[in-house]
């Protein structure tokens, strides 16, 4: 299957509907305006609501990407690909559940 290539200008939000901000570390390569987003890269996300039993806060704080490209390296490293598995993550790794995407780039898609 084929995914869009996430970059910086994407738009997505925490389960918790918190937005995220992409944090790319590409220099050099554009997508539609915006930094292709790359293998290690996250979102981070400030202000999320959750908290687990017996109401211990466990905010998402940043993002688990699960889907990288096998056939697209942007400087050395997969492109990070909008998936279905994409994760908010607490700051003690714990998964708050799926990412959703609000703004994805059509342009450039991968597998």
């Amino acid at each position: 299957m084929v995914f869009p290539i996430l970059t910086q200008l994407t738009q997505l939000q925490c389960p918790h509907g918190i937005p995220a901000i992409m944090q790319p570390s590409a220099t050099k390569v554009l997508i539609d305006n915006g930094l292709s987003m790359l293998a290690g890269d996250l979102a981070t996300i400030a202000g999320c609501p959750l908290t687990v039993p017996p109401g211990k806060p466990q905010p998402c704080t940043t993002s688990k990407f699960a889907t990288l490209s096998s056939k697209v390296f942007i400087e050395g490293k997969p492109a990070v690909l909008q998936g279905v598995a994409d994760l908010g993550i607490s700051a003690e790794q714990i998964p708050g559940g799926p990412l959703i995407y609000a703004l994805v780039q059509a342009k450039v898609i991968a597998s």
